[in-house]
């Protein structure tokens, strides 16, 4: 899968949830308020479901999910540290 469609993925899960499409790809999701701590769980199950990683609890730094874009890079690490 490429980085456009892994962020297309969490764009579209991010617009679902929050129930609005105005959401920039760098913008910090919880600065903005958008995110409280169930949703920030939905996020990580959400990551491990649709890309099939494990998130593990040294994974669980705030810079890992705090956008779409972060999310995108996080999901490409996990997928890359897979494949070596």
């Amino acid at each position: 899968m490429s980085a456009d469609q892994t962020q297309q993925k969490i764009a579209v899960f991010f617009a679902r949830h929050l129930h609005t499409a105005d959401i920039a790809a760098d913008q910090d999701v919880f600065t903005a308020g958008l995110v409280n701590s169930l949703f920030a769980v939905q996020i990580v199950m959400f990551v491990e479901n649709e890309f099939g990683l494990t998130v593990e609890n040294e994974d669980l730094e705030l810079d890992n999910f705090r956008s779409i874009n972060a999310i995108t890079g996080f999901v490409a690490r996990k997928q890359a540290a897979l494949t070596t």
